[in-house]
């Protein structure tokens, strides 16, 4: 409950992009830095977590996080101006960065050891759950009610959420990691910085582009407001079939679903960069589905692939992965903003595909080296 409201609240701009741009007198690439900056703020503070760790309960930093958050996205929804509202969010993503950085590892820490995996996928599943069913829910309550009204709503949920984390969640203190096995450690391991450098290829590219989905998709002729949340719908529900079929293929093929995952989003991109909104609804549909699928089957992806080689480096190793994550999604929307402006929509959705080359060739050159090297595997 807690990570769906999180990741709703990180993306909850997206779906509302065009509202606050008009509303604040800004421009969609404008409007886009909301997501950026929580992204890099997120990126930051999640090197916190284990310092905030030695201090702080688990259940207690849980709770003050979801809390945070709540002020964040009240104040969001009180912003008189787009300064402000820049402001309201930052504040969020202090709190975004630690929650990420903690989470898994609290799940793993409440469960049997055999259950590990499955607490886990439950936490994460979040993140699947707010992109079906949370972007799209906040354009439905921004068309009927405004934006505004979509971020109290989700300052609600986040205090329901900081509630129920509050009376189920046992009370913990959690170990610091060792010495010798901290950031710096991390950052010297190949094959870790090889995993970070391929998702922030990946989340770059995929939000340099779905920053702007909502007015990309706003241009299919004959599109309605009501088809628009449909549309991103379609997107989201892909979410659960590309973690279907990361739950049949990750621990076996791990390596080659990853690339074919790169290689069907880049290929989705590209082909709406090219044609655009005048492809008509049937094939736009068809591949945002195929960009939906790609895209949660990645994350799921690189996520198992940083937990399976980390080792006793899992805490410190996590936390670095979330940074890279936030980071390059900041990174993205700036890209794609910047296209934006140049090229319109399609330009965003090249730009896209173009970041996302240097990771399918990084994947291919894994794919050859692994026959000698199964530490990639």
């Amino acid at each position: 409950m807690a990570s769906f409201t999180m990741v709703t609240s990180e993306f909850a701009p997206i779906g509302l992009l065009s509202q606050i741009s008009s509303d604040l007198g800004q421009t969609p690439s404008t409007v886009g830095l909301t997501v950026t900056l929580y992204a890099w703020i997120g990126a930051a503070s999640g090197l916190l977590s284990n310092w905030l760790n030695r201090w702080i309960p688990r259940k207690t930093l849980l709770i003050a996080l979801m809390l945070i958050l709540a002020v964040s996205n009240g104040l969001a929804g009180l912003s008189p101006a787009f300064s402000t509202l820049l402001g309201a969010r930052a504040v969020g993503a202090l709190a975004h960065g630690v929650f990420w950085a903690i989470v898994a590892a609290t799940a793993a820490h409440i469960v049997p050891v055999h259950r590990m995996g499955l607490a886990t996928s439950i936490v994460l599943g979040g993140i699947t759950i707010a992109t079906v069913m949370g972007v799209p829910l906040i354009n439905l309550v921004g068309q009927y009610g405004g934006w505004r009204t979509a971020f109290v709503c989700l300052a609600l949920m986040c205090v329901a959420s900081a509630g129920a984390i509050a009376l189920v969640l046992p009370s913990m203190q959690m170990q610091s990691i060792a010495k010798g096995v901290g950031l710096a450690a991390v950052l010297r391991r190949k094959d870790l910085l090889i995993t970070y450098l391929i998702t922030g290829l990946t989340a770059a590219a995929h939000f340099g582009a779905y920053t702007f989905v909502e007015p990309f998709i706003g241009q299919i002729p004959g599109m309605t407001a009501y088809l628009i949340a449909v549309l991103l719908f379609a997107f989201g529900a892909a979410g659960f079939l590309g973690n279907l079929l990361s739950a049949f293929f990750i621990d076996r093929y791990l390596n080659a679903f990853i690339l074919i995952a790169l290689i069907a989003m880049a290929l989705a991109l590209v082909t709406l960069g090219i044609y655009g909104p005048l492809l008509g609804m049937a094939p736009v549909v068809i591949l945002l589905v195929i960009w939906g699928v790609a895209i949660s089957a990645l994350f799921t992806g690189l996520q198992t692939w940083v937990l399976r080689i980390a080792g006793a480096h899992t805490v410190p190793a996590t936390a670095i992965h979330t940074a890279v994550l936030n980071g390059a999604i900041g990174l993205g929307v700036i890209i794609g903003a910047g296209a934006l402006d140049v090229a319109g929509f399609k330009g965003a959705m090249l730009s896209a595909s173009v970041v996302i080359v240097p990771a399918i060739v990084l994947m291919v050159a894994i794919r050859v080296r692994a026959r000698t090297e199964p530490v990639f595997l």
